[in-house]
C-alpha cells in the first residue's frame, strides 16, 4: 500500500448509468472506411461536408486519402442515409461503435454518492476536473517531493496548475516536461498523467532507474491544459475537443490549442473557420492556455531537455515536424529513442505503436506544441497518441486505463532514462544531506504502511 492511497475524497452524484452531459449521442455510430479510389475519396469528402459529419480520423476533409483509414461519427438520424450512400457508391465500411452513447455511459462511474471513499483515489477510473484538482492538492500534502504551481488562467477564468516532482540536489538540475489533456475528449491522457505521478512517487525508492534520473532531473507534469474544455466534456458535450473561447459574437466556440502555438502557425493542417475542430485561433498564442504554457517553457527552455505531450488516439509516438517533411537536425537520434520507447511499450502487452514525424506517418499540421518546443531549442520533443486504433477511439473504456498506463509508463521512462544518461553520463548528481534524510524518512513511511 502506498501512502497516498489512504486519502479520502468527497465525490459528487451522477445519475446511475448516465454521463452528466447535455448533448446525448444515442444511436450515433462510428464507421470505419478505407476508400480505394480517388472517386471514393471525393464522394466521402462531399458526404462529410454536406452532412457535417464528425471526423475522428483524420480531422480535415483534405486529409481523407485512398488506402488510409477514415473514422467518422454519424448522428443517429443520418446513419441509414450515410450507409445507403456508401452502398450506392460501392464503398465498404465497418461499424466500429454501434451506439456511442451506450459506450459513453460505460466510461464513467455508474453510481457515486457524497459519502467518503476510504480506499483512496482510483487510478483506473476517469475523474472530473474537481477531483483532479483535489488529487493534486492531496498529492502535494502527502509527498515532500511534490509542489503544486499556478500556471495561469483559462478563457473561463479557471486556474491551471502543474506539479513539480523534485528531489533536492546540490547542483542545478534539468527538466522533463509532460502535459496531458490539450484536447478535452481525450480522457485517457489526463488519466496517464495522474498514473505517471503516482508511479514515480510510489516506486522511486525501489526502482533504480527512477531513483537515478530524479537525482538529475525535475519532472514538471501538467495533467490538464484544456481545463475549460475538459469540464465541458464532462458537463455538456462528451466529445468536445477545443477550448471554450467564444468567436463571432458567441456564435461559435473553441480553438484547437494544438494548432495555436507559434510554430509555422496557420500554414497547414488547420482551419480559419471557428466551427472547425482544427480552428487555429485568431493568431499564434491567441489563447490564454497556450500563452500560459509558452511563457513558462520560454522562461525555462535552457533547462528543459525533453517535452512530452500526451494525446489519443491512434498508437503513435510522433516526432517533429508536422508542418514540413524536412526532418530536424537530430532526427536520427529522435527516431532511435522513440523506437526504443515503442519497443519497451510493446514488451508489456504487445501493443504496437508507429514511430515517425507527424507529416510523414499521420497528416500535416502546424501550430503544435511539440513542433514549437523543438523549434525553440528543446532537443527531445514527442507526441504520444495513446490507445487505441479506433475500436473505441475517444471513448476508451475504463478497463483499458491500467494496461494503457502501464505500457505507456515503460515508454516514457525509457525516453527519460535515455535523456538522463545522455546529459549526465558520469552518473547521478551527489545528493545533499537533506535529500538523504528525506529519502530515509520516506523509506520508513513506506515500510510502516506496508506493514
Amino acid at each position: 500500500m502506498w501512502l497516498f492511497l489512504g486519502m479520502t475524497f468527497s465525490l459528487g452524484i451522477l445519475i446511475p448509468g448516465k454521463l452528466c452531459s447535455d448533448l446525448q449521442y444515442d444511436g450515433d455510430q462510428v464507421l470505419h472506411i478505407v476508400p480505394e479510389t480517388f472517386q471514393q475519396v471525393q464522394h466521402l469528402q462531399h458526404l462529410c461536408s454536406t452532412l457535417m459529419l464528425d471526423l475522428w480520423k483524420p480531422q480535415l476533409l483534405e486529409d481523407i486519402r485512398a488506402g488510409e483509414d477514415l473514422h467518422i461519427r454519424v448522428p443517429a438520424p443520418l446513419v441509414q442515409e450515410v450507409k445507403d450512400s456508401l452502398d450506392q457508391h460501392m464503398i465498404s465500411y465497418k461499424v466500429l461503435i454501434n451506439d456511442v452513447q451506450e459506450l459513453l455511459d460505460e466510461s464513467v462511474t455508474k453510481e457515486r454518492s457524497q459519502r467518503q471513499v476510504p480506499e483512496g483515489y482510483n487510478y483506473t477510473k476517469y475523474h472530473p476536473m474537481e477531483e483532479i484538482y483535489e488529487w493534486m492538492t492531496q498529492i502535494e500534502k502527502n509527498s515532500e517531493l511534490v509542489t503544486q504551481h499556478y500556471l495561469g488562467n483559462t478563457v473561463e477564468n479557471q486556474k491551471i496548475y502543474y506539479l513539480q516532482i523534485s528531489q533536492p540536489s546540490n547542483k542545478p538540475k534539468k527538466i522533463i516536461w509532460m502535459d496531458c489533456g490539450i484536447h478535452a475528449r481525450e480522457w485517457i491522457a489526463p488519466a496517464f498523467c495522474q498514473w505517471f505521478v503516482k508511479e514515480i512517487l510510489q516506486n522511486y525508492e525501489s526502482d533504480a532507474t527512477i531513483r537515478r534520473f530524479l537525482q538529475n532531473l525535475d519532472l514538471y507534469i501538467l495533467p490538464v491544459i484544456n481545463v475549460d474544455g475538459y469540464i465541458y466534456s464532462w458537463e455538456a458535450e462528451r466529445l468536445w475537443r477545443k477550448n471554450r473561447a467564444p468567436y463571432m459574437n458567441g456564435s461559435c466556440y473553441g480553438t484547437d490549442l494544438n494548432r495555436n502555438f507559434n510554430s509555422s502557425w496557420g500554414s497547414v493542417g488547420v482551419s480559419f473557420n471557428c466551427t472547425s475542430e482544427v480552428f487555429c485561433g485568431s493568431g499564434p498564442e491567441s489563447e490564454p492556455e497556450t500563452r500560459a504554457v509558452a511563457q513558462l517553457i520560454e522562461q525555462k527552455k535552457s533547462d528543459i531537455l525533453c517535452y512530452l505531450t500526451v494525446h489519443s488516439y491512434g498508437q503513435y509516438i510522433l516526432t517533429p515536424y508536422g508542418s514540413t517533411t524536412t526532418p530536424p537536425s537530430n532526427n536520427e537520434e529522435l527516431m532511435q529513442v522513440a523506437q526504443k520507447a515503442a519497443a519497451a511499450l510493446m514488451g508489456k502487452y504487445g501493443t504496437s505503436y508507429k514511430v515517425g514525424s507527424t507529416s510523414l506517418i499521420l497528416y500535416s499540421n502546424s501550430g503544435s506544441s511539440r513542433d514549437w518546443a523543438h523549434m525553440i531549442g528543446i532537443p527531445f520533443s514527442y507526441t504520444f497518441e495513446l490507445r487505441d486504433n479506433g475500436t473505441y477511439g475517444f471513448v476508451l473504456p475504463p478497463d483499458q486505463i491500467q494496461p494503457t498506463c502501464e505500457e505507456t509508463m515503460l515508454a516514457v521512462t525509457t525516453i527519460i532514462d535515455y535523456v538522463d544518461q545522455k546529459y549526465f553520463p558520469g552518473g547521478a548528481v551527489r545528493l545533499t544531506s537533506g535529500s538523504l534524510s528525506l529519502s530515509l524518512c520516506l523509506s520508513v513511511v513506506f515500510t510502516w504502511i506496508a506493514s
